[in-house]
């Protein structure tokens, strides 16, 4: 039987890349790090969707990832977005992100080509193949156009450094089947910020978290009481940042999460096209939201 490896229990936040108008902000970088990990975060995955990777080149990707390693020297885990649509080049950043020091990949499931649940079960075995690290999947089936289902990671589960999974379907029925099938083997991680407390609820080890980059103290806690077996003290929690939650996905994710930071003084920069600036309507929908929890005058 597979000896399950849990790569971090509660609150991983899914980091903004700053950027300035022609590169990285990497002391906004390192502020933004310093402060998540001030305030609770059990870990800090760079390179994720929520950073942008799909306009940042190899050279930028791999800059903040070491960077963010030696930043964070040890103090909670670095997990590296490497996933792609090209099995040989998330191999080859899998391989690049282990040499910068990085303590675990997080793969998405290939997207625009796709693949069948075959090709699934291969492209993720190949880059488990190839790596010393840890790996956690992503599904994500709205941004990609793919679903990977329960009897697919099924098989996954059984690799050895296939660590865990980042499920974001929002379907309640293949989420509880995940947890049905494989939890004994895998760390399963909520994929949505609006559904933390039903996937603990369902045997969930924590969040992979866009709203934590802005609330990094209040999304480590509900982990922590949930865990505590503070179920009331966690489900006020979820109910406290649902709003916020809505608000930051009310237009394409991350594009209301930096303009949040930003308005908090954070210094998270532009976005690159094509990501635009968040409309009127919805900014103030935003800006709302935040005030509501204190985060703005």
């Amino acid at each position: 039987m597979k000896t399950k490896l849990t790569v971090f229990t509660g609150c991983g936040t899914a980091l903004v890349t700053p950027f300035t108008e022609d590169g990285l902000n990497l002391p906004a970088f390192g502020r933004l790090i310093d402060w998540q990990i001030d305030n609770g975060v059990d870990a800090l995955i760079v390179c994720g969707t929520t950073g942008e990777p799909a306009t940042m080149t190899a050279q930028e990707r791999d800059e903040a990832i070491g960077f963010a390693v030696e930043r964070v020297h040890g103090r909670v885990p670095v997990v590296a977005g490497v996933g792609g649509n090209d099995t040989r080049d998330v191999i080859a950043a899998g391989g690049r992100a282990q040499a910068l020091g990085a303590d675990a990949l997080l793969a998405v499931t290939p997207y625009y080509n796709k693949t069948t649940q075959a090709g699934l079960v291969a492209h993720f075995t190949a880059l488990a193949d190839a790596t010393a690290l840890p790996v956690i999947l992503y599904n994500v089936p709205a941004r990609t156009g793919l679903n990977m289902t329960p009897a697919t990671l099924d098989i996954l589960a059984d690799h050895p450094r296939i660590a865990a999974i980042k499920e974001a379907s929002g379907d309640i029925q293949q989420i509880t089947e995940i947890f049905r099938v494989c939890h004994d083997r895998i760390a399963v991680y909520s994929g949505n910020d609006d559904h933390i407390v039903p996937y603990l609820g369902l045997g969930g080890e924590g969040v992979i978290s866009v709203v934590s980059n802005i609330c990094p103290r209040e999304t480590h806690d509900l982990v922590a009481q949930f865990h505590a077996g503070n179920l009331e003290a966690s489900r006020q929690l979820q109910y406290k940042l649902n709003p916020l939650v809505e608000a930051l996905f009310c237009e394409v994710s991350p594009i209301p999460t930096k303009t949040a930071l930003n308005l908090m003084g954070m210094q998270a920069g532009p976005l690159r096209l094509p990501l635009v600036p968040m409309g009127a309507d919805n900014r103030q929908k935003l800006e709302l939201a935040m005030q509501a929890l204190g985060l703005l005058p």
